[in-house]
């Protein structure tokens, strides 16, 4: 039988984050029926941006590639395409070679290799730790983008 604190594991699994994540996206994807509409229009009137911004400077560099797009000129609608291709790249995975992720210059392969073994599983909770912690916002802003869409259309909660 499971337990109390089993449960409230499991609710937190990085299973559980993604599938949180890829259920509000759909959910923005079905209620946005024009996305054309999200052209223009502000991300957030309350400054929300900037607090996410600040937060995902801070996270491991699952963060990055988030922070790079939600900057304070972003409208809607790209926050509604990068939504939508992240989602797609939890679902169906990364393709090699898109530019994310490179290594830096001076770094050697042989170097890096031996520097990841030394602590994996640190490196492992970290980087769980900024998945877990990037899905959360990233969620919240697919959920707020729903919401601010019906706003927009006049049929609000």
């Amino acid at each position: 039988m499971m337990q109390i604190s089993d449960s409230y594991n499991q609710k937190n699994s990085l299973f559980n984050a993604m599938n949180r994540f890829i259920g509000a996206v759909n959910n923005m994807d079905q209620t946005v029926m024009v996305p054309s509409l999200l052209r223009d229009v502000p991300l957030d009137e309350n400054g929300d941006v900037k607090a996410l911004r600040t937060a995902n400077d801070t996270t491991p560099a699952a963060a990055a590639h988030c922070t790079t797009y939600f900057h304070q000129d972003a409208d809607m609608y790209s926050s509604y395409v990068l939504l939508k291709s992240i989602r797609n790249d939890i679902e169906w995975g990364v393709l090699q070679g898109d530019g994310r992720g490179k290594e830096r210059a001076g770094v050697t392969e042989v170097s890096r290799v031996e520097a990841e073994e030394d602590d994996l599983e640190k490196q492992f909770r970290y980087h769980l730790n900024g998945l877990h912690t990037v899905l959360s916002k990233l969620t919240h802003k697919a959920n707020m983008l729903t919401n601010r869409y019906k706003e927009e259309i006049g049929c609000g909660n």
